[in-house]
C-alpha cells in the first residue's frame, strides 16, 4: 500500500506540479498581453490627446504673448536705431559715409538724388491725393472694401502689373511714358490703401508725422553709416520679407482672436515695421552707391523713378503700420 501510494505521488505529482508550472505560465501570459494591450491603447490615447492640446493651444483664445513679444521686438529696435543714428550722426565711425562724400560729389550725382527724392515726394503726394479721392466715391470705395478673393487679388495684381510696367519703361527726362506710367503706379496704391481713412483724420496726421521721423532718421543713419554697412543685409531682409507675407497671408485666413492668429498678426504687424524700416536703410544705400557708379555717358541713363521706387513702398509700408498701431491694431484681440 505505501509502495503504490508512492507511485501514485511519484506518478501524479510531478503531472500537477507540470499543469499547476504550464497554468502560472499562461496566466503570466495572459497578464502580459492584457498590460501590453492597455499600454498601446494609452500610448494612442496619449499621443490623440497631445495632437489635440496642440491643436487647442492654436485655436486656443489669445493672450498677451504674441503682442507683448511684438512690442518688445519694437522698442528694441527703436533703441537700436536711436543709437545708431547717434553713433553715426557724431561721427564716431572710422570709414566715411556718404555725407563724408557728399562735398566731393560731381554736379550730376548730386541731381541724380535730388531727382530721385523728387520723385520720392512726388509719389506720396499722388498717394495721398488718390487715397482721398477714392474714399470721397462711394462706389469706387465699395470696390476698395470688398473681402471677396477675387478683390483682393485684383488688387495686388494691379499694383503688381503697374509697379512692372512704370519700371519696364525707359527713362527720359521730362514728362513721357515713363512718368504716366509712375502717376499711375502710384494712383493704384493710393487707391489700395484709401480704406485706411476710415481710421480718422487725427490718427492718419499722427502716423503720417511719425512716418516723416521715422523715415527722415533712418535716412539720415544710412547716409551717415559706412557705403556698404547695409548693403550686406539683402539675403536676411529677403528671407524675413517672406515671414512676413506668410504671415500676412496666414491672418487673413486665421482671427486674430486666437493664439495662432495673434502671432501671425503681431509677425505681420510688428515685424513688417521692423523689416521695412530695414529695408529703408538698404535702399537709400542701394541709391546712393547707384548715383554714385551709374556712367554719366551710359547708353541707358540713370533712372530717378525706379529708384525712388523701393524707398516710397518702404514708406507706405512704414505709415500703413504705424497707423494700425495708433488705431489700437495691437490689440485686436479684443
Amino acid at each position: 500500500m505505501y509502495a503504490a501510494v508512492r507511485i501514485c505521488q511519484v506518478g501524479v505529482l510531478p503531472a500537477l506540479r507540470t499543469n499547476t508550472a504550464r497554468s502560472g505560465l499562461v496566466g503570466n501570459a495572459k497578464l502580459v498581453y492584457r498590460n501590453f494591450a492597455n499600454d498601446a491603447r494609452e500610448t494612442f490615447a496619449s499621443r490623440a490627446a497631445r495632437r489635440k492640446t496642440l491643436r487647442e493651444r492654436a485655436m486656443a483664445p489669445a493672450g498677451d504673448t504674441a503682442f507683448t513679444i511684438g512690442k518688445g521686438a519694437l522698442i528694441g529696435g527703436s533703441a537700436l536705431g536711436l543709437g545708431a543714428l547717434c553713433f553715426y550722426g557724431l561721427g564716431l565711425s572710422n570709414k566715411e559715409g556718404a555725407i563724408d562724400r557728399a562735398m566731393l560729389w560731381p554736379d550730376y550725382v548730386k541731381q541724380r538724388i535730388k531727382d530721385t527724392y523728387l520723385y520720392f515726394g512726388g509719389s506720396i503726394a499722388f498717394t495721398a491725393a488718390s487715397a482721398v479721392a477714392v474714399f470721397r466715391s462711394p462706389t469706387m470705395l465699395n470696390l476698395m472694401t470688398k473681402n471677396s478673393f477675387l478683390a483682393i487679388g485684383a488688387s495686388i495684381a494691379a499694383m503688381i502689373g503697374s509697379g512692372i510696367l512704370c519700371q519696364s519703361i525707359p527713362y527720359k527726362p521730362g514728362v513721357g511714358a515713363k512718368q504716366m506710367a509712375w502717376m499711375l503706379h502710384t494712383a493704384v496704391v493710393g487707391a489700395v490703401v484709401a480704406p485706411i481713412c476710415f481710421l480718422g483724420g487725427p490718427i492718419l496726421i499722427r502716423a503720417a508725422w511719425y512716418t516723416a521721423g521715422v523715415v527722415g532718421g533712418l535716412s539720415t543713419v544710412a547716409a551717415c553709416a559706412p557705403s556698404e554697412q547695409f548693403l550686406h543685409i539683402g539675403g536676411p531682409l529677403a528671407i524675413g520679407f517672406g515671414a512676413v507675407f506668410a504671415a500676412s497671408l496666414g491672418s487673413m485666413f486665421l482671427p486674430p482672436t486666437t493664439a495662432l492668429g495673434a502671432g501671425l498678426y503681431s509677425i505681420s504687424l510688428y515685424g513688417g515695421l521692423l523689416l521695412f524700416s530695414a529695408f529703408l536703410l538698404y535702399d537709400t544705400q542701394r541709391i546712393i552707391k547707384a548715383a554714385e557708379r551709374h556712367p554719366p555717358y551710359a547708353p541707358m541713363p540713370y533712372d530717378p523713378v525706379n529708384a525712388s521706387i523701393s524707398i516710397y513702398l518702404d514708406t507706405v509700408n512704414i505709415f500703413i503700420r504705424i497707423a494700425t498701431i495708433l488705431a489700437g491694431g495691437g490689440n485686436r484681440r479684443k
